[in-house]
């Protein structure tokens, strides 16, 4: 009888789990599908120049965002990165597409990139060198917008790799550090090139609040560069067609 119950206790065990591994499975698909729906609609990242901090509330790139950021869809990621903290940006952007969070990305988890980059100064050159990044790992760009493009020694800023979809390129002429006035694209193919669009701050000079005296001595007309409402405005409408998708891309004429 001992050996009896026993061989019950056996089969009743038995039972039990093989009613409890398909739930296991059933929760870990759920667990996946959750991770999965996490992933941003939207990634949007950008740069701001000099030595500025990515918290600087006074510049252009964190006034942008805060701006944009009320009209951004709640599942869109947006954040801000000094131009020297390039890899970290990389690497918020693998996070971000890595659904499954498994350390590796799928072509799937790249083809489903929707990416903005956008950026002043060395921000701006910052750019282009990250979208290199992401394109030797054929992650597409939506989008890269240059303000006042300076790159640093050894950084090319003029030409757009061919992951890039579509790109802007603001500027102006004057002053001892002023913007790439002309950028390329790679691959004409794959890439457009919305403009290069000019302003000219001594005919028509912006006034910017919060900016040390050395910048409005030494760089004006590229310290209005980042401050200038039109500029910016111009950057959102590019970026807000880009993230709504549905509506056609359009902006002034350019030279």
């Amino acid at each position: 009888m001992l050996d009896a119950a026993r061989l019950r206790m056996v089969f009743a065990a038995a039972a039990l789990l093989a009613a409890t591994v398909p739930l296991a499975r059933a929760d870990s698909h759920a667990v996946m599908a959750e991770k999965a729906s996490s992933t941003p609609s939207c990634i949007l990242i950008g740069f701001v120049g000099g030595f500025v901090r990515h918290d600087n509330p006074h510049h252009g790139p964190v006034q942008f965002a805060q701006r944009i950021q009320t009209w951004l869809p709640p599942d869109a990621h947006l954040e801000i990165f000094e131009n020297h903290r390039r890899k970290a940006a990389y690497q918020t952007i693998v996070h971000l597409l890595d659904a499954n969070h498994d350390g590796v990305l799928s072509a799937e988890e790249k083809s489903s990139a929707r990416i903005i980059l956008f950026g002043q100064s060395w921000g701006a050159s910052a750019v282009v060198m990250l979208a290199r990044d992401l394109n030797r790992e054929k992650i597409p760009v939506l989008l890269t917008v240059q303000i006042d493009s300076v790159a640093k020694l050894g950084e090319n800023d003029s030409v757009i790799p061919e992951n890039v979809a579509e790109a802007a390129n603001f500027y102006q002429p004057h002053g001892l550090v002023h913007g790439r006035a002309v950028i390329r694209a790679a691959d004409s193919s794959k890439t457009q090139i919305l403009g290069n669009f000019r302003f000219d701050y001594k005919q028509s000079p912006v006034h910017c609040k919060g900016y040390p005296w050395t910048d409005r001595l030494f760089t004006p007309s590229h310290m209005q560069s980042e401050c200038d409402p039109k500029v910016w405005q111009q950057v959102e409408d590019l970026v807000r067609q880009c993230v709504e998708k549905d509506k056609p891309r359009s902006l002034a004429t350019a030279e």
